[in-house]
Protein backbone atom coordinates (compact mmCIF):
# COMPACT_ATOMS: atom_id res chain seq x y z
CA UNK A 1 0.00 0.00 0.00
CA UNK A 2 2.68 2.51 0.81
CA UNK A 3 4.55 1.74 -2.02
CA UNK A 4 1.07 2.46 -4.20
CA UNK A 5 0.92 5.95 -2.36
CA UNK A 6 4.87 6.62 -2.79
CA UNK A 7 4.08 5.82 -6.91
CA UNK A 8 0.63 7.86 -7.30
CA UNK A 9 2.37 10.98 -5.23
CA UNK A 10 5.90 10.67 -8.15
CA UNK A 11 3.51 10.35 -10.76
CA UNK A 12 1.44 13.36 -9.91
CA UNK A 13 5.03 15.53 -8.98
CA UNK A 14 6.43 13.79 -12.41
CA UNK A 15 3.64 15.11 -13.90
CA UNK A 16 3.42 18.68 -12.84
CA UNK A 17 7.06 19.11 -13.52
CA UNK A 18 6.38 18.34 -16.97
CA UNK A 19 2.90 20.42 -17.40
CA UNK A 20 4.88 23.36 -16.32
CA UNK A 21 7.93 23.33 -18.55
CA UNK A 22 6.01 22.70 -21.10
CA UNK A 23 3.42 24.92 -20.65
CA UNK A 24 6.06 27.68 -20.09
CA UNK A 25 8.12 26.95 -22.99
CA UNK A 26 4.30 26.92 -24.77
CA UNK A 27 4.02 30.33 -23.38
CA UNK A 28 6.92 32.70 -23.74
CA UNK A 29 7.16 30.92 -27.77
CA UNK A 30 3.62 33.09 -28.41
CA UNK A 31 4.46 36.16 -26.40
CA UNK A 32 5.20 39.82 -27.92
CA UNK A 33 6.89 42.58 -26.12
CA UNK A 34 4.44 45.17 -25.89
CA UNK A 35 6.44 48.62 -25.62
CA UNK A 36 4.85 51.79 -24.60
CA UNK A 37 6.42 55.43 -25.37
CA UNK A 38 7.61 58.06 -23.02
CA UNK A 39 4.64 60.12 -22.42
CA UNK A 40 3.68 63.23 -20.38
CA UNK A 41 0.51 63.40 -17.91
CA UNK A 42 -0.70 64.31 -15.33
CA UNK A 43 -0.28 61.47 -12.15
CA UNK A 44 -2.70 61.75 -9.04
CA UNK A 45 -1.60 58.87 -5.88
CA UNK A 46 -3.67 57.58 -3.73
CA UNK A 47 -2.57 55.58 -0.32
CA UNK A 48 -5.99 54.45 1.59
CA UNK A 49 -9.07 53.17 -0.24
CA UNK A 50 -11.61 55.31 1.16
CA UNK A 51 -10.29 58.02 -0.59
CA UNK A 52 -8.89 56.27 -3.69
CA UNK A 53 -12.39 54.62 -4.39
CA UNK A 54 -14.78 57.83 -3.43
CA UNK A 55 -12.85 59.20 -6.03
CA UNK A 56 -13.14 56.38 -8.44
CA UNK A 57 -16.71 55.55 -7.96
CA UNK A 58 -17.07 59.34 -8.54
CA UNK A 59 -16.02 59.35 -11.82
CA UNK A 60 -17.76 56.27 -12.62
CA UNK A 61 -20.51 57.51 -11.86
CA UNK A 62 -19.58 60.26 -14.03
CA UNK A 63 -18.55 58.18 -17.00
CA UNK A 64 -20.50 59.54 -20.71
CA UNK A 65 -19.78 56.67 -23.37
CA UNK A 66 -17.06 53.75 -21.90
CA UNK A 67 -16.08 52.18 -18.71
CA UNK A 68 -13.17 49.06 -19.33
CA UNK A 69 -12.06 47.64 -15.79
CA UNK A 70 -9.49 45.30 -15.22
CA UNK A 71 -9.46 43.16 -11.55
CA UNK A 72 -7.54 40.68 -10.13
CA UNK A 73 -9.77 40.36 -7.27
CA UNK A 74 -13.69 41.35 -6.39
CA UNK A 75 -14.92 40.22 -3.81
CA UNK A 76 -17.99 38.80 -2.90
CA UNK A 77 -19.23 41.45 -0.24
CA UNK A 78 -21.00 44.52 0.09
CA UNK A 79 -18.49 46.84 -0.89
CA UNK A 80 -17.92 44.55 -4.13
CA UNK A 81 -21.33 44.68 -4.45
CA UNK A 82 -21.47 48.55 -4.25
CA UNK A 83 -19.00 48.50 -7.08
CA UNK A 84 -21.03 45.95 -9.26
CA UNK A 85 -24.18 48.14 -8.82
CA UNK A 86 -22.34 51.02 -10.21
CA UNK A 87 -21.76 49.24 -13.29
CA UNK A 88 -24.99 47.78 -13.71
CA UNK A 89 -26.61 51.11 -13.46
CA UNK A 90 -24.32 52.69 -15.79
CA UNK A 91 -24.69 49.91 -18.33
CA UNK A 92 -28.72 50.30 -17.83
CA UNK A 93 -27.92 53.74 -18.78
CA UNK A 94 -26.04 53.10 -21.89
CA UNK A 95 -22.67 53.60 -20.96
CA UNK A 96 -20.69 50.73 -22.39
CA UNK A 97 -19.04 48.59 -19.51
CA UNK A 98 -16.52 46.10 -20.13
CA UNK A 99 -15.45 44.25 -16.76
CA UNK A 100 -12.76 41.55 -16.41
CA UNK A 101 -11.49 39.74 -13.52
CA UNK A 102 -9.16 37.45 -13.27
CA UNK A 103 -10.52 33.63 -12.99
CA UNK A 104 -8.60 32.90 -9.49
CA UNK A 105 -9.01 36.26 -7.96
CA UNK A 106 -12.52 36.95 -8.67
CA UNK A 107 -13.36 33.13 -7.95
CA UNK A 108 -15.66 34.01 -5.57
CA UNK A 109 -18.21 35.57 -7.81
CA UNK A 110 -21.39 33.85 -7.96
CA UNK A 111 -22.98 32.68 -11.25
CA UNK A 112 -25.97 34.64 -10.25
CA UNK A 113 -23.80 37.97 -10.30
CA UNK A 114 -22.31 37.48 -13.41
CA UNK A 115 -25.75 36.85 -14.72
CA UNK A 116 -27.08 39.52 -13.59
CA UNK A 117 -23.92 41.94 -14.68
CA UNK A 118 -24.56 40.35 -18.24
CA UNK A 119 -29.05 40.46 -18.36
CA UNK A 120 -28.19 44.35 -17.13
CA UNK A 121 -25.39 45.42 -20.49
CA UNK A 122 -21.78 44.89 -18.66
CA UNK A 123 -19.98 42.80 -21.07
CA UNK A 124 -18.23 40.41 -18.78
CA UNK A 125 -15.22 37.90 -19.12
CA UNK A 126 -12.82 36.03 -16.47
CA UNK A 127 -9.11 36.27 -17.75
CA UNK A 128 -6.50 33.05 -17.46
CA UNK A 129 -8.78 30.22 -17.15
CA UNK A 130 -7.02 27.13 -16.32
CA UNK A 131 -7.12 25.16 -19.78
CA UNK A 132 -5.44 21.90 -21.37
CA UNK A 133 -3.12 20.82 -22.11
CA UNK A 134 -1.19 22.47 -19.60
CA UNK A 135 -3.60 22.86 -16.68
CA UNK A 136 -0.91 23.23 -14.31
CA UNK A 137 1.13 26.03 -15.57
CA UNK A 138 -1.83 27.79 -16.94
CA UNK A 139 -3.94 27.68 -13.61
CA UNK A 140 -0.38 29.23 -12.36
CA UNK A 141 -0.68 32.43 -14.61
CA UNK A 142 -2.98 34.86 -13.35
CA UNK A 143 -3.97 38.40 -14.39
CA UNK A 144 -2.80 40.08 -11.59
CA UNK A 145 -3.24 43.75 -13.27
CA UNK A 146 -5.35 46.36 -12.26
CA UNK A 147 -6.81 48.91 -14.96
CA UNK A 148 -9.87 51.58 -14.77
CA UNK A 149 -10.09 53.51 -17.58
CA UNK A 150 -12.83 55.65 -18.18
CA UNK A 151 -13.98 57.07 -21.53
CA UNK A 152 -10.49 56.71 -22.72
CA UNK A 153 -9.64 59.78 -20.31
CA UNK A 154 -9.23 59.13 -17.32
CA UNK A 155 -7.12 55.62 -16.08
CA UNK A 156 -5.95 54.12 -12.67
CA UNK A 157 -2.75 51.59 -11.85
CA UNK A 158 -2.10 50.42 -8.40
CA UNK A 159 -2.34 47.80 -6.55
CA UNK A 160 -5.96 48.14 -4.87
CA UNK A 161 -8.56 45.71 -5.60
CA UNK A 162 -12.11 45.47 -4.54
CA UNK A 163 -13.29 44.17 -1.59
CA UNK A 164 -14.37 45.10 2.44
CA UNK A 165 -10.37 44.73 3.19
CA UNK A 166 -9.42 47.44 0.54
CA UNK A 167 -11.37 49.86 2.33
CA UNK A 168 -10.06 49.18 6.47
CA UNK A 169 -13.48 47.22 6.64
CA UNK A 170 -11.22 43.96 7.59
CA UNK A 171 -10.26 43.81 11.20
CA UNK A 172 -7.46 41.36 10.94
CA UNK A 173 -5.62 44.05 7.61
CA UNK A 174 -6.57 47.22 8.94
CA UNK A 175 -5.42 49.76 7.76
CA UNK A 176 -4.58 48.54 4.35
CA UNK A 177 -1.52 50.23 3.07
CA UNK A 178 -1.50 50.74 -1.01
CA UNK A 179 -0.49 52.93 -3.53
CA UNK A 180 -2.55 53.41 -6.15
CA UNK A 181 -2.33 55.97 -9.19
CA UNK A 182 -4.35 57.93 -11.18
CA UNK A 183 -3.73 59.31 -14.79
CA UNK A 184 -5.10 62.14 -17.14
CA UNK A 185 -3.84 62.79 -20.09
CA UNK A 186 -2.13 60.80 -23.38
CA UNK A 187 -0.74 58.16 -21.44
CA UNK A 188 -4.46 56.52 -20.62
CA UNK A 189 -4.31 55.52 -24.36
CA UNK A 190 -1.32 53.07 -22.56
CA UNK A 191 -3.96 51.98 -20.22
CA UNK A 192 -6.80 51.86 -22.68
CA UNK A 193 -4.72 49.72 -25.19
CA UNK A 194 -3.83 47.01 -22.40
CA UNK A 195 -7.15 46.60 -21.34
CA UNK A 196 -8.23 45.80 -24.94
CA UNK A 197 -4.91 43.57 -25.32
CA UNK A 198 -6.17 41.55 -22.30
CA UNK A 199 -10.06 41.83 -23.57
CA UNK A 200 -8.91 40.43 -26.67
CA UNK A 201 -6.94 37.67 -25.19
CA UNK A 202 -10.32 36.86 -22.52
CA UNK A 203 -12.95 37.45 -24.59
CA UNK A 204 -12.51 37.09 -28.16
CA UNK A 205 -13.13 40.39 -29.15
CA UNK A 206 -10.95 42.96 -30.78
CA UNK A 207 -11.44 46.60 -30.25
CA UNK A 208 -7.63 47.91 -30.37
CA UNK A 209 -8.22 49.63 -33.49
CA UNK A 210 -11.56 51.44 -32.91
CA UNK A 211 -11.38 54.59 -32.77
CA UNK A 212 -13.62 55.65 -30.07
CA UNK A 213 -11.65 54.23 -27.08
CA UNK A 214 -8.66 56.75 -27.99
CA UNK A 215 -9.65 60.28 -28.02
CA UNK A 216 -7.46 63.31 -28.32
CA UNK A 217 -5.64 63.82 -25.22
CA UNK A 218 -2.84 66.44 -23.66
CA UNK A 219 0.13 66.21 -21.98
CA UNK A 220 0.68 66.41 -17.88
CA UNK A 221 3.61 67.93 -16.03
CA UNK A 222 4.54 63.97 -15.23
CA UNK A 223 6.85 62.26 -17.99
CA UNK A 224 6.36 58.07 -17.65
CA UNK A 225 6.13 54.97 -19.58
CA UNK A 226 3.77 52.47 -18.56
CA UNK A 227 5.38 48.71 -18.89
CA UNK A 228 3.32 45.46 -18.91
CA UNK A 229 5.18 42.13 -18.42
CA UNK A 230 3.78 38.37 -18.64
CA UNK A 231 5.97 36.13 -16.47
CA UNK A 232 8.93 37.81 -18.60
CA UNK A 233 10.80 40.97 -19.12
CA UNK A 234 10.29 42.33 -15.94
CA UNK A 235 13.20 40.74 -14.35
CA UNK A 236 15.72 42.26 -16.77
CA UNK A 237 13.79 45.68 -16.11
CA UNK A 238 14.65 45.53 -12.48
CA UNK A 239 17.74 44.12 -12.81
CA UNK A 240 19.32 47.12 -15.02
CA UNK A 241 17.72 50.02 -12.87
CA UNK A 242 19.30 47.92 -9.75
CA UNK A 243 22.82 47.41 -11.39
CA UNK A 244 22.58 51.62 -12.91
CA UNK A 245 21.86 52.81 -8.93
CA UNK A 246 24.75 54.97 -8.06
CA UNK A 247 23.53 55.98 -4.68
CA UNK A 248 19.93 54.86 -3.57
CA UNK A 249 17.42 52.23 -4.11
CA UNK A 250 14.32 51.87 -2.13
CA UNK A 251 11.83 48.85 -2.35
CA UNK A 252 8.39 48.71 -1.07
CA UNK A 253 6.96 45.30 -1.49
CA UNK A 254 4.39 43.10 0.24
CA UNK A 255 6.51 40.10 -0.61
CA UNK A 256 9.98 40.03 -0.83
CA UNK A 257 11.20 36.65 -2.66
CA UNK A 258 13.60 37.95 -5.41
CA UNK A 259 15.20 35.57 -8.63
CA UNK A 260 18.64 34.57 -7.87
CA UNK A 261 19.40 37.18 -10.36
CA UNK A 262 18.40 40.27 -8.61
CA UNK A 263 19.05 39.15 -5.26
CA UNK A 264 22.64 38.98 -6.69
CA UNK A 265 22.29 42.68 -8.11
CA UNK A 266 21.15 43.70 -4.88
CA UNK A 267 24.41 42.45 -2.79
CA UNK A 268 26.28 43.68 -5.49
CA UNK A 269 24.91 47.52 -4.61
CA UNK A 270 25.82 46.89 -1.06
CA UNK A 271 29.13 46.71 -2.12
CA UNK A 272 29.36 49.21 -4.36
CA UNK A 273 28.15 51.37 -1.48
CA UNK A 274 24.62 51.64 -2.63
CA UNK A 275 22.36 52.17 0.08
CA UNK A 276 19.40 49.86 -0.12
CA UNK A 277 16.13 50.15 2.12
CA UNK A 278 12.94 47.64 2.49
CA UNK A 279 9.90 47.77 3.34
CA UNK A 280 7.47 44.99 3.89
CA UNK A 281 4.50 44.24 5.81
CA UNK A 282 5.10 42.78 9.14
CA UNK A 283 1.38 41.11 8.94
CA UNK A 284 1.00 38.76 6.31
CA UNK A 285 -2.30 38.02 4.42
CA UNK A 286 -0.82 34.69 3.24
CA UNK A 287 0.45 31.36 4.22
CA UNK A 288 4.25 30.91 4.28
CA UNK A 289 5.41 34.38 2.17
CA UNK A 290 6.64 36.13 4.94
CA UNK A 291 9.07 33.08 5.68
CA UNK A 292 9.94 32.97 2.37
CA UNK A 293 11.39 36.01 2.64
CA UNK A 294 14.12 35.18 5.57
CA UNK A 295 16.45 33.76 3.33
CA UNK A 296 17.03 36.92 1.67
CA UNK A 297 17.31 39.41 4.42
CA UNK A 298 19.51 37.87 7.01
CA UNK A 299 21.89 37.84 3.63
CA UNK A 300 20.81 41.46 2.72
CA UNK A 301 20.98 42.98 6.17
CA UNK A 302 24.31 41.04 7.41
CA UNK A 303 25.78 43.47 4.07
CA UNK A 304 24.01 46.38 5.08
CA UNK A 305 20.54 47.06 3.89
CA UNK A 306 18.04 48.58 5.93
CA UNK A 307 14.88 46.47 6.05
CA UNK A 308 11.83 47.50 7.47
CA UNK A 309 8.66 45.91 8.73
CA UNK A 310 5.41 47.95 8.45
CA UNK A 311 3.11 47.95 11.74
CA UNK A 312 0.20 49.95 10.91
CA UNK A 313 -1.33 47.34 9.06
CA UNK A 314 -0.85 45.82 6.10
CA UNK A 315 1.27 47.12 3.74
CA UNK A 316 0.72 46.19 0.34
CA UNK A 317 1.81 48.98 -1.90
CA UNK A 318 4.38 48.25 -4.60
CA UNK A 319 6.98 50.62 -5.12
CA UNK A 320 10.45 51.07 -6.35
CA UNK A 321 12.73 54.38 -6.66
CA UNK A 322 16.35 54.33 -7.89
CA UNK A 323 18.51 57.31 -6.92
CA UNK A 324 15.88 59.93 -6.82
CA UNK A 325 15.61 59.68 -10.66
CA UNK A 326 13.26 56.95 -11.22
CA UNK A 327 10.05 56.01 -9.33
CA UNK A 328 8.27 52.62 -10.37
CA UNK A 329 4.79 52.04 -8.89
CA UNK A 330 2.11 49.23 -10.24
CA UNK A 331 0.67 45.83 -9.72
CA UNK A 332 3.99 43.67 -9.72
CA UNK A 333 5.30 42.59 -6.38
CA UNK A 334 8.98 41.73 -5.53
CA UNK A 335 8.43 38.19 -5.92
CA UNK A 336 9.05 35.08 -8.04
CA UNK A 337 4.93 34.76 -8.96
CA UNK A 338 5.17 38.48 -10.04
CA UNK A 339 8.47 37.77 -12.23
CA UNK A 340 8.05 34.13 -13.88
CA UNK A 341 4.44 34.10 -13.92
CA UNK A 342 1.72 37.00 -13.83
CA UNK A 343 0.65 39.53 -15.83
CA UNK A 344 1.31 42.54 -14.37
CA UNK A 345 1.37 46.34 -15.30
CA UNK A 346 3.79 48.60 -13.70
CA UNK A 347 4.40 52.65 -14.31
CA UNK A 348 7.84 54.51 -14.00
CA UNK A 349 7.42 58.13 -13.54
CA UNK A 350 10.73 60.48 -14.35
CA UNK A 351 9.80 63.65 -12.44
CA UNK A 352 11.72 64.73 -9.49
CA UNK A 353 8.09 66.52 -7.90
CA UNK A 354 6.45 63.57 -8.31
CA UNK A 355 9.72 60.88 -6.79
CA UNK A 356 9.65 63.53 -4.01
CA UNK A 357 5.99 63.13 -2.64
CA UNK A 358 6.50 59.60 -3.10
CA UNK A 359 9.82 59.26 -0.71
CA UNK A 360 7.59 61.23 1.24
CA UNK A 361 4.89 58.78 1.64
CA UNK A 362 7.51 56.31 2.15
CA UNK A 363 9.40 57.99 5.16
CA UNK A 364 5.97 58.63 6.71
CA UNK A 365 5.85 54.71 6.09
CA UNK A 366 9.07 53.78 7.17
CA UNK A 367 8.32 55.69 10.69
CA UNK A 368 5.57 53.71 11.44
CA UNK A 369 7.79 50.36 11.01
CA UNK A 370 9.98 48.70 12.64
CA UNK A 371 13.95 48.30 11.85
CA UNK A 372 14.71 44.23 11.69
CA UNK A 373 17.35 42.83 13.14
CA UNK A 374 19.08 39.98 12.25
CA UNK A 375 18.32 38.55 15.83
CA UNK A 376 14.63 38.99 14.78
CA UNK A 377 15.04 36.36 11.60
CA UNK A 378 17.67 34.09 13.50
CA UNK A 379 16.05 33.23 16.41
CA UNK A 380 13.82 31.66 15.28
CA UNK A 381 11.72 28.61 17.27
CA UNK A 382 11.51 24.74 15.36
CA UNK A 383 8.11 25.43 13.99
CA UNK A 384 9.14 28.37 12.05
CA UNK A 385 12.13 27.03 10.69
CA UNK A 386 9.68 24.16 9.17
CA UNK A 387 7.79 26.86 7.83
CA UNK A 388 11.05 28.81 6.33
CA UNK A 389 11.86 25.20 4.15
CA UNK A 390 8.53 24.75 3.27
CA UNK A 391 8.46 28.24 1.73
CA UNK A 392 11.68 27.88 0.04
CA UNK A 393 10.64 24.95 -1.52
CA UNK A 394 7.72 26.30 -3.31
CA UNK A 395 8.59 30.10 -3.32
CA UNK A 396 7.95 30.51 -7.31
CA UNK A 397 4.10 29.85 -6.43
CA UNK A 398 3.74 31.67 -3.39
Amino acid sequence: MTFIIISILLIIILWLIIDYTLGRKNHLSQLERRTFPIRESNIQIFTNGPELFHDLFSELKAAKQHIHILFYIVKNDQFSQEFLTILTEKAKAGVETRLLLDWAGSLTISRTTIRDLKTAGVNFSFSQVPKLPFLFYSSQVRNHRKITVIDGKIGYIGGFNIGKEYINKDPKLSPWRDYHLKVTGEGVHDLQREFLFDWREAAKTDLLYNTVYFPDLSKGPFRHQILPSEGIFIEETYSALIRKAESSIIIGTPYFIPSPQLFSDLRNALKRGISVTILVPFKSDHLLVKEASFFYFRRLIKEGANVYEYMKGFYHAKVIIIDDCICDIGTANFDKRSLFLNHEINCYVFNKVFIDEVKAILQKDIQNAKKMELSDIYNIRLWGKIKEMAAMSISHFL
